[in-house]
């Protein structure tokens, strides 16, 4: 009898095994110093607005989340390629890349703003003319730029590899301004003295996930997005990471369709 017993305990714990070992792992690209997205800790684990919902969505779905260190413009490549199924990192929702990408529905409605050295610098767009600006890389704070710099005399753009080193040189007066996401530099700025925000370029943009093109992910991801929406998990996350509940209307409690190319 003990035998018996001792068998279908066993029987049970390998079946517990196997089941684990064959649950799915969703594997994310993350750039991994954008506060209050995401951020690296010293032990490898990542937080921020984005990891906890990254992980609610894999909750959700019933796997894993296998989060991988990837620069903001290798994320690109890496969803094409297939290295990562998903990528977060505050990236926009635009036309050019849904030619060739994928997107959940949008949960953060993102603005530009000019980002400078408080009595110095460039805190209009007016006061851009003949001054060096600041920008990350292949974001839309750099398509911006490029797009608008004729028409605002900017004088150089420098790109940037990582918003640090970015903010930095605005604080150091290498840069008169930079021009990047709002909510990012609003995080940033209560922890940078002498820093400040100056005018807001309205976008209309919104934050999602980005995918691969056709990932099978995408309409799961977005789904899951419903439901936390629905839940009120973005307005909890949203009052976390930013102090203050979203507004009514917005895309963080609002449900939307996954966005199409034009």
């Amino acid at each position: 009898m003990r035998k018996m017993i001792a068998a279908v305990a066993l029987s049970v714990m390998a079946a517990g095994f196997a089941a684990s070992a064959s649950a799915e792992t969703l594997t994310v690209g993350v750039y991994p110093a954008n506060p209050p997205w995401e951020v690296k800790q010293p032990d490898g684990s990542f937080e921020g607005f984005e990891v906890d919902l990254v992980n609610a969505i894999a909750e959700k779905l019933g796997v894993d989340v296998d989060y991988q260190d990837t620069g903001f413009q290798a994320l690109f490549a890496a969803t094409n390629s297939g290295r990562i199924d998903m990528a977060i990192s505050s990236i926009t929702i635009t036309n050019d890349r849904l030619q060739n990408q994928d997107f959940t529905q949008g949960y953060y409605d993102a603005d530009l703003a000019l980002g400078l050295k408080e009595g110095t610098g460039a805190a209009t767009l007016a006061d851009l003319e003949g001054k060096d600006v600041g920008v990350l890389s292949a974001s839309t704070g750099d398509k911006w730029a490029r797009e608008y710099g004729e028409q605002y005399k900017i004088g150089a753009i420098r790109g940037y590899d990582t918003n640090t080193q970015m903010l930095l040189d605005a604080q150091n007066g290498r840069v008169a301004a930079v021009v990047t996401d709002l909510p990012g530099m609003l995080f940033a700025f209560k922890e940078m003295k002498g820093m400040t925000t100056g005018e807001t370029i309205s976008t209309g943009d919104r934050y999602a996930i980005m995918l691969a093109k056709d990932s099978p992910w995408t309409q799961k991801a977005s789904d899951a997005i419903t439901e936390l929406k629905e839940e009120g998990f973005l307005a909890q996350i949203h009052e976390k990471w930013f102090g203050v509940p979203p507004m009514e209307g917005t895309s963080t409690v609002t449900v939307l369709d996954i966005p199409t190319a034009e």
